[in-house]
């Protein structure tokens, strides 16, 4: 097997735990506050390390006032905010295990992952909420309390906490080990019921601190300030909150979307953690925007502009024209979207999907340096990240230090190394099946190159295998449409077809200014479906995505459809996966439709 290997740079002790990075943050940086709460109106007011250690120790008191043990879980439902850390940290300093729900989560599945964590408690954030998980609550046994973050748990839990002591809190922080468990986090169950990767007080550790020891100085310097918008509940926010609270860092959260560019504007962030498609929506709104006044040649120079400075920075010189042109849209173009981002953003990390090679430098280009990461929950996020003083666009960057990236003959990525989960909860056939020999299989497929950076090509579970004996992987080509404008979701189809096809829907944010600034008249997405100016330019996006495969791996027919791809009618994860199983079997019909009609030339 092929591998590439980064070896630790730090080294803990087995008596740690997580709470002994806030500590030693407090120690080394007590002056850089840990938060900036809003106040609204733009207004953020900081807290200082020293006051969060003081309202962890409260909250925890009162969780342990409530009877939570060392070993306890405690699930925490709610969308992003203070708050949610605040619980999350109390929870270790008591002893506890925190299990995170999405707060978009529907009853049952409220329910099976508060039953199999086996929690006894939990925190949610409304009224809502707690309607929710008491729907279901004669369906987890283990369920004793619910606690209301609107309706004033924190409080109440900081009055019920005033009994215990220090010396019994200090206890139970040390009762846990780094071997110990940490946290139960749920899979997206993109191919059936979520199971839940067990993550020890050492994953989060040891990850942490092989991040910080690789990346903070260049990343994070010390007094950066970070904007939390992705959920609470995924792995990767999760994660490098943790990484916030470690390191000198000052967060500030946006619970709402909505509400993300003036919250940008506000608190002026320098580092940004998203998904793709946070980047592709900047770069489709700036361009939209542009068009719209009249200035879409204009962008497009930039952009190319950009494109090209960035990749000339990879080959290491670049020439005086280009430096002098891109001087030029550094003014005119440049500022201006750094400016919607909050002015002071330099850095970046985008995973969940690939970006895409063309973004990557895009963004490089302006002076925004994405760094595209590769991880799983059950690697605790994090496998391997491009370097900042070595961005190589298109790959994932070298394993972190303390770990191993193997390819196997198959072309599945293996991992080994400090992130790598102990097991599934209560699953020891699913352990069985992906911890093997000490080796991590991840399911997705990959390829090394010489200088041990990852490139991911799919996964394995997704391969499209076409009628005539073609094995596809469908990531390329669902990634690359996704980042036209008009397209929300894709799904590529040919399983044991006798070609590939894809089903798209529309971007309904995006469709009106499109229209508008193609001279277009304003339509319904129903409407726009069916239009074939529409048509014409979703196929000009799938040719060019096209372009990138072989022709019997090339998509020769496609439909749109009028109904999006949304975690609400359950055709995406809160993690915003594709059910592809569930997308397949309900849209049997248009698929149905595709191969029952005329076939494409050869």
């Amino acid at each position: 097997m092929k591998q590439s290997s980064t070896p630790s740079q730090h080294e803990s002790r087995p008596e740690e735990n997580i709470t002994d990075l806030l500590l030693e943050r407090l120690r080394t940086s007590p002056s850089v506050p840990v938060f900036e709460l809003s106040r609204g109106e733009g207004t953020y007011i900081p807290l200082s390390g020293a006051d969060f250690l003081t309202q962890v120790k409260q909250v925890a008191k009162g969780l342990i006032a409530s009877g939570v043990d060392s070993g306890d879980v405690v699930a925490i439902l709610s969308r992003t905010r203070y708050e949610w850390s605040l619980v999350d940290w109390a929870v270790w300093w008591a002893g506890g295990v925190g299990v995170p729900i999405y707060e978009t989560s529907s009853p049952s599945q409220i329910q099976w992952i508060a039953s199999d964590s086996g929690a006894r408690f939990a925190v949610v954030e409304t009224a809502r909420h707690r309607e929710d998980m008491e729907s279901v609550r004669g369906e987890v046994p283990t369920l004793e309390r619910i606690g209301v973050l609107e309706e004033g748990i924190i409080e109440e839990l900081t009055r019920r906490g005033e009994s215990i002591s220090d010396e019994e809190l200090e206890q139970r922080r040390t009762s846990r080990r780094m071997e110990d468990l940490a946290t139960i986090i749920y899979t997206s169950g993109t191919t059936g019921r979520p199971k839940g990767a067990e993550l020890t007080h050492a994953n989060f550790v040891d990850t942490t601190r092989s991040a910080v020891t690789l990346l903070g100085e260049a990343v994070l310097p010390p007094g950066s300030r970070l904007l939390m918008f992705l959920p609470m509940a995924h792995v990767f926010a999760r994660l490098i909150m943790v990484v916030a609270v470690a390191w000198p860092v000052t967060t500030a959260f946006t619970p709402d979307t909505k509400n993300l560019l003036p919250d940008l504007a506000a608190f002026k962030p320098t580092f940004l953690l998203a998904v793709p498609r946070v980047f592709e929506k900047v770069y489709n709104g700036a361009e939209a925007k542009a068009i719209a006044g009249g200035r879409g040649k204009i962008f497009a120079s930039a952009a190319q502009t950009a494109i090209d400075y960035s990749r000339a920075l990879s080959e290491g010189k670049v020439p005086l024209g280009l430096k002098l042109k891109h001087a030029a849209f550094d003014k005119l173009v440049y500022g201006k979207l750094r400016e919607a981002m909050g002015g002071k953003v330099s850095s970046a990390i985008s995973g969940g999907a690939p970006l895409g090679a063309r973004l990557a430098h895009f963004f490089r280009g302006i002076g925004v340096t994405v760094l595209e990461g590769y991880g799983l929950t059950e690697t605790t996020a994090p496998v391997s990240v491009n370097l900042p003083w070595d961005v190589r666009p298109g790959t994932v960057g070298p394993p972190l230090p303390g770990s191993t990236i193997a390819i196997d003959e198959n072309g599945e990525i293996l991992v080994k190394g400090v992130m790598v989960f102990r097991g599934y909860h209560n699953n020891p056939e699913a352990t069985a099946e992906s911890l093997q020999n000490g080796w991590f299989r991840t399911g997705d497929l990959g390829s090394l190159d010489e200088h041990g950076n990852l490139s991911i090509t799919g996964r394995s579970k997704e391969v499209i295998v076409t009628a005539g004996g073609k094995n596809i992987s469908p990531a390329q080509l669902e990634d690359q449409l996704r980042s036209h404008p008009l397209v929300s979701q894709c799904i590529v189809i040919g399983d044991q077809k006798p070609f590939v096809s894809a089903i798209l829907t529309l971007d309904e944010e995006m469709l009106g200014t499109w229209l508008s600034n193609n001279d277009l008249p304003s339509m319904s997405v129903a409407e726009a479906a069916r239009d074939e100016r529409i048509r014409a330019e979703l196929q000009t996006a799938v040719d060019a995505a096209n372009t990138s495969v072989s022709r019997a791996e090339s998509i020769r027919v496609f439909e749109v459809i009028d109904t999006d791809f949304t975690e609400e009618n359950g055709y995406l994860t809160p993690s915003m996966k594709l059910k592809r199983n569930v997308v397949v079997k309900d849209l049997a019909e248009v698929i149905d439709k595709i191969y029952s009609g005329p076939k494409p030339k050869a």
